[in-house]
């Protein structure tokens, strides 16, 4: 493919009308077909679901639908563009969520950027769908949003930028020290960043068994300590639970000795410079994750002594993408109804993307699976599965090995009719 990626997604764009369509699952013959799937044969499942709910389960794609929701606030890397813009970037998830996890998304783009308007919405719509995954919505509302429909709820919230952001740095980052030699209990760490990712990754790390008191939170002004007064409560309470040298200061007082650094921060390159790197402890870890520059380019991080580098970019090794994450979480949820999402689950799919990537073998260029690893998604499924039914938050149990394989049938046939759609025509055969 050319490198001009812009131009070819507009013509892509333009030719196919967007990147997703609903498709029927059953057979349509004849007249009788249409009186079994809809009037009048629909009663039934219809008053069968009226006498017991849970019932949609069983006779409708509840249990496999779920709806992404955005406000066009904060789509990553083009900021507050609003719904209509925001569509494209919706649609590419609803791809990925079919793809890798056979997954039916629907785009939601709501035309109100109020809070309270949004969590009202996403509600009145939740009778219809298995998850709801919250996209680009900007901080501080994105907190309130997934927490008030978090309770509201009896279906999985997940909101990707933090809940997919920290499984997958988790993933990466557990691996990056298992190359250097060096363990999560005890590395010392720096977080450049406290925003919605920043703040999850936070305490998912924490919660796999990071000492909080060995992490420094940097924010915009520089080192959360309690001698700031500029704190908001959250951050004060950040600020009290970590940084237990009291480290004062910016950036570069923060990375000084650290074993390694996890920046969702503002595009650079220059954010992190190579002289900090150099002043981290030896063989240390980098992961520069904002989007589409990561703070310092892996080229600076190498040179400055940093012995594993990360990014969220393809064209680098070691991506941290949360397409390793959300497909397979939603697929594994969706799979035992679950009610909803929790730390256990969470940490289940963050271990089985990072065990997939050590069996395969880790080095310094190779932390982390990628898109094209199809083993990965059933396996990461079926743990987040099984978190949820030890957990308590599965309305259904299943085989774990049967539930492997099913997965590997399922995305087999998306790929199969994606081919044979190529192959007779029906979806465009495109030439970039």
């Amino acid at each position: 493919m050319s490198k001009n990626y812009n131009d070819a997604s507009l013509r892509g764009h333009s030719i196919c009308r967007g990147k997703i369509a609903t498709a029927l699952k059953v057979p349509v013959r004849s007249l009788d077909d249409f009186a079994v799937w809809y009037t009048p044969g629909v009663a039934a499942p219809s008053l069968a679901i009226a006498k017991d709910h849970y019932r949609v389960f069983e006779y409708t794609n509840k249990g496999n639908s779920i709806a992404v929701v955005t406000d066009g606030s904060r789509v990553l890397g083009l900021g507050n563009i609003g719904p209509e813009a925001a569509l494209p970037v919706m649609e590419g998830k609803s791809l990925l969520f079919k793809y890798l996890g056979d997954v039916d998304a629907v785009p939601i783009c709501l035309d109100t950027q109020d809070p309270n308007e949004i969590v009202k919405a996403v509600e009145w719509l939740a009778p219809t769908y298995g998850g709801i995954n919250l996209e680009d919505i900007a901080q501080p509302k994105c907190f309130m949003i997934s927490q008030e429909l978090t309770k509201r709820l009896p279906i999985p919230v997940f909101h990707d930028d933090q809940q997919g952001s920290a499984v997958v740095a988790l993933a990466g980052l557990t691996n990056a020290l298992r190359v250097v030699g060096k363990q999560l209990k005890s590395a010392t760490l720096t977080m450049l960043g406290t925003g919605a990712a920043g703040r999850s990754t936070f305490r998912l790390l924490t919660a796999a068994g990071a000492d909080a008191k060995k992490i420094v939170l940097v924010d915009s002004r520089g080192i959360l300590s309690l001698g700031r007064k500029d704190l908001d409560p959250e951050k004060r309470d950040l600020a009290a639970s970590t940084n237990g040298e009291g480290r004062v200061g910016g950036l570069k007082e923060a990375l000084k000795g650290m074993d390694g650094v996890v920046a969702f921060s503002t595009p650079g390159p220059g954010v992190i410079t190579r002289e900090m790197v150099e002043g981290m402890a030896e063989n240390s870890v980098v992961f520069a994750l904002s989007n589409p520059v990561p703070e310092i380019l892996p080229e600076e991080a190498k040179a400055g002594g940093a012995a594993v580098v990360a990014t969220g970019r393809s064209d680098y090794p070691n991506q941290v993408n949360n397409s390793l994450g959300f497909p397979a979480i939603f697929r594994g949820m969706l799979d035992v109804h679950a009610k909803g999402i929790n730390v256990p689950m969470m940490l289940g799919a963050a271990e089985e993307i990072a065990r997939f990537a050590e069996e395969r073998g880790l080095s310094s260029s190779s932390i982390i699976p990628t898109m094209q690893d199809n083993d990965l998604f059933p396996r990461e499924a079926a743990a987040v599965a099984e978190a949820a039914m030890d957990t308590g938050m599965a309305r259904t149990k299943v085989n774990l090995e049967e539930l492997k394989l099913e997965i590997r049938e399922r995305l087999s046939k998306v790929r199969k009719t994606m081919e044979v759609g190529m192959r007779e025509g029906l979806i465009p055969n495109l030439e970039f």
